[in-house]
């Protein structure tokens, strides 16, 4: 730890150049807003609109899991730096918004959800980590689940938040939002969802007039985020440090664009981020469905077609002769199955393609292609419920391909063991009984649907992308 402790620090920022430095004085901020989630997205997104959002708007960063992160932001004073990538080069600057890490464990953690002056709760956890069923209630029988509702020690970001929220209600009842930031469709709805089933599952006297006071005192805004931010690299590091002039140990490195959007729906104060380009607005759904159908469901198509030939990043896709087609033939599909007064899709699709074409960013597809249990059902699934979408039928069969037990892309899936006991040699039951296993039986009883997808195996299994 010793080239950390002499790298990135409060007491090294007046040794930074000067257009490296945060936005803010750290010192000047408080922590009003407690995220959940300390990933490199987080960094680079909510936390770079917070600072740029003004007032004293500070983040309390906690990690359900990483007590490594929580260890070096606290040796880096919970500085870190942003390095945001172009065709036209790159620019490196120090974030600021970050005042305070810790473990969701942590008794601080409850200490901050009872603050009135803490209003508002991000997350970024991924969807594996709101334990909903196929059909968005709570999986109360995971045994993570079950073991906290019997009393057991609460360990899961659910049930924490709920167990907070009741201590704020019998605390002293101050208003809160929870803002989701994880691509989920209707996110807000979702994570509402969760929380209220386990307060209703737990076997505490007064849960009723926990859930009552949620009704009058919490909101559940849904959002939308959008920036491709790749896994940090040692090349990032060493950027990093050649930049700043010392060394940064937890850097994050994505493109320049970002978005954010947010149901106008909070029940307390919050930061100005529409001051940072931030939209709010009276419903998400328009650009929800889009980014989810056009950008997340491409970002997936494009990951296990590209595996499937070896490829290893989504810029590596674009290079080839089937990467850009894809893109625009997948808006041209989906289109049907979006709202007319959000964003146009082909105008959408055509930034898509430069966005991935990025030379600056590695985004691995092994990466973008983990769990995609929990992916497909929310990009790709709708879609096919409604029209026939033959690249989402090629995409399919991407990802079945990338279920088979002895397939060594790298992709990661916490339903693996299911998806792999899916197979035998009977390659259409195969895939019925994957599409049923992500919740779609009804698709799985679409025999077009079904021998689509067959038909697509053989030229992928041989490493050839043939568009429709």
């Amino acid at each position: 730890m010793s080239t950390i402790a002499s790298g990135l620090s409060r007491a090294a920022l007046a040794r930074l150049p000067r257009d490296t430095r945060p936005r803010v004085d750290p010192a000047s901020l408080r922590p009003r807003i407690v995220h959940l989630g300390v990933g490199a997205f987080h960094r680079a997104h909510q936390a770079v609109y917070t600072e740029r959002a003004g007032g004293d708007w500070g983040i309390a960063a906690v990690a359900p899991r990483s007590a490594a992160t929580v260890e070096v932001l606290r040796v880096q004073d919970c500085l870190y730096s942003v390095t945001e990538r172009s065709a036209e080069g790159s620019r490196t600057a120090v974030v600021g918004s970050v005042v305070e890490a810790l473990l969701l464990g942590d008794n601080r953690f409850d200490a901050l959800l009872t603050d009135p002056t803490v209003t508002v709760v991000t997350l970024t956890i991924t969807e594996k980590g709101y334990f909903r069923r196929p059909d968005g209630g709570l999986d109360a029988a995971d045994p993570r689940i079950s073991a906290e509702l019997a009393g057991g020690p609460v360990h899961t970001v659910v049930g924490r938040l709920a167990n907070a929220l009741a201590a704020r209600m019998r605390a002293n009842g101050a208003p809160i939002s929870v803002v989701s930031c994880d691509n989920m469709a209707a996110n807000g709805a979702a994570t509402e969802n969760v929380i209220r089933h386990f307060v209703a599952a737990t076997s505490w006297a007064d849960r009723d007039r926990v859930l009552g006071w949620m009704d009058a005192s919490v909101r559940f805004p849904s959002t939308i985020v959008d920036r491709i931010v790749p896994a940090t690299t040692e090349t990032d590091r060493i950027a990093a440090a050649v930049a700043l002039g010392v060394a940064d140990a937890l850097p994050v490195a994505g493109e320049a664009y970002r978005q954010w959007v947010l149901e106008d729906s909070f029940a307390a104060d919050r930061p100005r981020w529409e001051t940072d380009g931030a939209l709010l607005v009276p419903d998400v759904t328009p650009y929800q469905l889009t980014k989810l159908r056009l950008l997340n469901g491409a970002h997936s198509a494009l990951a296990y077609l590209g595996l499937a030939t070896g490829a290893e990043t989504i810029s590596d896709t674009m290079a080839t002769d089937w990467g850009k087609p894809l893109v625009l033939g997948l808006a041209d599909e989906v289109a049907p199955t979006l709202p007319a007064d959000g964003p146009d899709p082909l105008t959408y699709a055509r930034d898509l393609i430069t966005r991935f074409a990025n030379p600056g960013i590695r985004h691995l597809l092994r990466q973008i292609g983990s769990d995609g249990s929990l992916k497909i059902p929310e990009r790709w699934l709708p879609v096919l419920r409604e029209r026939r979408s033959p690249l989402l039928e090629l995409a399919l069969a991407g990802w079945v391909l990338d279920t088979r037990p002895d397939r060594a892309t790298g992709t990661t899936d916490p339903a693996a063991t299911t998806l792999a006991a899916c197979w035998n040699d009977d390659v259409e039951a195969t895939v019925r009984r994957l599409l049923e296993s992500v919740g779609a039986p009804d698709l799985a009883a679409t025999d077009d649907l079904v021998a689509a997808i067959v038909t697509h195996l053989p030229g992928l299994g041989a490493g050839r992308v043939e568009l429709p």
